[in-house]
């Protein structure tokens, strides 16, 4: 498995496609919600196996000092085998790069305790964006 910060226009398609696969498709999201108009600025990341997309996350400054991570995404048929987690290692990593001291995040109820076992701490109420529960995480670098 190789997780990428997205270099091409190639490998940005990919990490599209992973996220329409699991937020349109699987999820429901409205397509105008997923691609959302932010990704211009933002650092996106791609997991493949054996030139397969497999999950995909992007990366962009939230505010000064704190970069924001979002549409964390893997590809339903390989969950539970750690590409969430490395994805998460290669955004933090650029993060870290960046000077960042803090990210944050909005969780799907269902991942909380994911992000969790990664030392993000829940800093907000439940809210529901899309239709799904969130609740707001953050992280000390």
């Amino acid at each position: 498995m190789d997780v990428r910060r997205v270099s091409s226009e190639e490998e940005f398609e990919a990490a599209l496609a992973v996220r329409r696969a699991v937020f349109v498709e699987e999820q429901g999201v409205p397509e105008h919600r997923e691609i959302d108009g932010k990704d211009e600025e933002a650092t996106h990341f791609l997991a493949t196996e054996a030139d397969d997309p497999v999950g995909a996350a992007r990366l962009r400054e939230y505010e000064d000092g704190v970069g924001k991570v979002e549409r964390v995404a893997v590809v339903e048929s390989r969950r539970g085998e750690g590409l969430g987690r490395d994805l998460m290692d290669a955004v933090e990593g650029t993060a870290v790069d960046r000077g960042y001291e803090e990210l944050v995040l909005h969780a799907q109820v269902p991942v909380v305790a994911f992000y969790e076992r990664l030392g993000y701490e829940i800093t907000s109420e439940e809210f529901e964006d899309a239709g799904i529960p969130h609740r707001e995480m953050r992280k000390r670098l």
